[in-house]
């Protein structure tokens, strides 16, 4: 299969596209479906931009495969799919292995913006000239990837020069599942700066949990609900072959 776009929405004549990219594992060459949780928790951020910016379009990453794989499977396939789109501009917005993939293909001369949330960002990832606006948020109790190692890359980007503004969300997981009204919130706020050309304030921010959270199965529920909600539009799919596995880590 080649990598591409589930356009869930696609108004007449957008030159902009917020493109979402979900999660998955260290090493997997099996396919990403389309039912599976990580999928599943970027619909919901679909139906938040198609709000915040309903003249553009707005599309999930479809990857050949669920895991990283060494050489970076997912941001090739992200980098190649960048090369063919028919959009001017594209917000990148990934979480945990979609993060990573944002940022490794965040340099891209399409991209006018980079959302990672919960993001997968080893401390030898290597650094990518991101423009802003740039903003990374995780939860200060996720076990599954390191909001420490996020810091640290948002610290390493600063040094280079690009104002990053870091979000860390009190009481949240990696699942992204007990405080949904607040991502949403994010990926609204983040998408209107990048298409408007608005900058972020660079820094670091502390978001306090409010209240009690809703139920993990009512999360669950929403997400599936969102899914049957929000079809797909349209599938564009790369035209060119799919980048080879050996291909190194850009």
């Amino acid at each position: 299969m080649q990598p591409g776009v589930d356009l869930l929405h696609n108004p007449a004549g957008a030159t902009d596209l917020v493109l979402l990219a979900h999660g998955g594992y260290e090493h997997s060459h099996k396919n990403p479906g389309l039912w599976r949780g990580p999928i599943l928790r970027m619909w919901p951020f679909a139906e938040a931009a198609r709000t915040a910016v309903p003249s553009a379009a707005v599309g999930l990453v479809r990857y050949r495969y669920r895991g990283w794989n060494d050489v970076g499977d997912p941001a090739l396939d992200l980098r190649a799919i960048l090369d063919e789109l028919p959009f001017e501009r594209v917000v990148l917005v990934g979480h945990s292995m979609g993060g990573r993939a944002v940022v490794a293909a965040g340099d891209h001369p399409r991209v006018t913006g980079v959302l990672g949330l919960a993001p997968w960002l080893p401390s030898d990832e290597p650094l990518i000239a991101l423009r802003p606006p740039v903003m990374f948020a995780h939860g200060n109790k996720d076990t599954v990837t390191s909001p420490q190692e996020t810091r640290a890359y948002a610290n390493r980007l600063r040094a280079a020069g690009t104002p990053v503004s870091l979000v860390f969300l009190a009481g949240e997981t990696h699942p992204m599942l007990h405080r949904p009204a607040d991502w949403n919130t994010l990926v609204t706020t983040f998408t209107q700066h990048a298409l408007a050309g608005g900058d972020l304030a660079d820094g670091d921010r502390e978001w306090p949990q409010t209240g009690a959270g809703g139920s993990m199965i009512g999360a669950v529920l929403r997400l599936a609900l969102t899914r049957l909600r929000l079809p797909v539009r349209h599938r564009f799919r790369i035209t060119h072959p799919a980048p080879k596995a050996n291909r190194p880590h850009p």
